[in-house]
């Protein structure tokens, strides 16, 4: 009985912690999948940059997303931007599966990732 009173308070916990919209709708963001080359990542990152229609313009020098410059950290803010502005439009995260979804918010100091319901 003990094990199942901890797999439910832990249960709840999760729950608890994870962020939701008023609406229940669950927060998403979408970055690079860790297990992703850079050379696949690179490649992503071009398009959502390109002919995808993402907003880079936050990774570029001395922008406030522009560190760590790595592809992965770029590709993520690069993905999330794609998946935010079209995913009510059909878009989707998975760039080849290069991408996942989170429901922790990636963005850290004065890089903010976009977020829309």
């Amino acid at each position: 009985m003990p094990i199942l009173w901890k797999r439910t308070m832990l249960a709840l916990l999760i729950l608890s912690i994870t962020p939701r919209k008023s609406d229940g709708e669950l927060e998403q963001w979408c970055v690079a999948d860790e297990q992703t080359p850079d050379d696949e990542l690179h490649m992503a990152l071009d398009w959502a940059c390109g002919k995808g229609g993402a907003d880079c313009s936050k990774i570029q020098v001395n922008q406030p997303c522009y560190l760590p410059n790595t592809v992965r950290d770029h590709a993520s803010y690069a993905f999330n931007s794609y998946f935010q502005k079209f995913k009510h439009k059909g878009g989707s995260c998975y760039f080849k599966g290069a991408a996942i979804i989170t429901e922790l918010d990636p963005s850290h100091s004065s890089c903010q990732y976009e977020f829309h319901p």
